[in-house]
This record gives C-alpha cells, sequence and structure tokens, in this order.
C-alpha cells in the first residue's frame, strides 16, 4: 500500500493539547486545517513552512520541510492587565455596536508597530480562542495586511482576557523587536 503525499505551503496554527501533533493550515486553497504528527520538529506556532506530508494509516507526518518564515504565534487564556490601545479598540466596538474593531500601534517615534483586533463573544458555544488554534478562524488575511507595512517575521499574540468578553489579537509587526519582548514578558 502506497502513502498518499501533498506538497505545499502551510502555516503551523499550534500544538494540540496533548503535544502529539500540531496543527497546520494550508495555505495555496481553501482546504481545512491538517494534524501532523510531532516527531520532535523545530517547529513553532505560527511558522510558514513548505513542505511534503504524507499520509499513512489515515495519520500525516512530515515527510520533509522548511521554514520559510518565523512569524510566531502565542495563545494566552485569562489574560490580565490589558493594554490601553486593547481596552480603547474592545470600547469604541462596544459604543459603535460593532463585532470586530481594529486599530493600528505606534512606536514612541510614531512607526506604525503593529495591530490590535478585538472580536465581540460570539452567541452560542463558538469560542474563537479554540477557533484560532484549531485553525477554523482565519489568520492570513490579518498577517497579509501586516506585510504591507514591512515583510519580515512577525508575532501573534491571541489573548483570551479573564475580566473582559472581547478576544484580542496582538499582532506585533517585527519579531525580536522591544514591542515582541515587551508583550511576551507580559502576557506568556
Amino acid at each position: 500500500m502506497s502513502e498518499a503525499r501533498t506538497t505545499g505551503e502551510y502555516r503551523v496554527r499550534s500544538r494540540t493539547p496533548d503535544g502529539a501533533a500540531f496543527v497546520l493550515v494550508p495555505l495555496d486553497g481553501d482546504d481545512e486545517p491538517v494534524r501532523v504528527e510531532d516527531a520532535g520538529e523545530a517547529l513553532a506556532p505560527g511558522n510558514r513552512v513548505s513542505a511534503t506530508l504524507a499520509w499513512s494509516d489515515g495519520i500525516a507526518r512530515f515527510e520533509a520541510y522548511e521554514t520559510v518564515e518565523d512569524t510566531r504565534i502565542t495563545y494566552v487564556r485569562g489574560a490580565t492587565g490589558l493594554f490601553e490601545d486593547a481596552l480603547d479598540t474592545m470600547e469604541e466596538a462596544r459604543r459603535e455596536n460593532l463585532g470586530v474593531n481594529s486599530q493600528t500601534t505606534y512606536s514612541t517615534d510614531g512607526e506604525p508597530n503593529g495591530a490590535v483586533y478585538t472580536f465581540a463573544s460570539q452567541p452560542g458555544e463558538r469560542d474563537l480562542y479554540t477557533e484560532f488554534r484549531d485553525g477554523t478562524a482565519p489568520l492570513e488575511p490579518l498577517l497579509d495586511r501586516l506585510d504591507d507595512f514591512e515583510d519580515c517575521p512577525h508575532h501573534v499574540f491571541v489573548l483570551d482576557p479573564a475580566e473582559h468578553d472581547f478576544l484580542v489579537l496582538y499582532l506585533v509587526l517585527r519579531r525580536d523587536s522591544v514591542l515582541e519582548r515587551t508583550v511576551e514578558d507580559t502576557y506568556a
């Protein structure tokens, strides 16, 4: 019996809760997220990879991969002490009765350094935090907008606040920046 193989570009969205697999989202089509067995690969959530996947017995494994972009995604449940831009963006969404709101953030020099998105709690049983982790909520269009400012590795923080009924995505423009380290030290 031969193995099925696919080759393409993927975004590593997360690891499964048990740590046994990566959740990958194909970037070259509307395919569903794929769970790929973790056999010790040096990947992190957020990495964009060019990969060949092989399926055996219904389980996907990496046959080969190359990291194309070292973007990162950090997920934080129960985040506290939200930053002012996130609170302002949430408050504006409440006032305007918006389900989603966003604003660009700027450095002390007035240069764009990121974007904050707030998503109101969804009706019913929807859990946007889990949808982002599982790869079913779209993230690439937001990353593409960051690339309009600067095409470089980014860092996305998915914050599920303990004290607010909004999900916060903070897309930090540059990895290895003061802003990235500050947000990471504060929430991760």
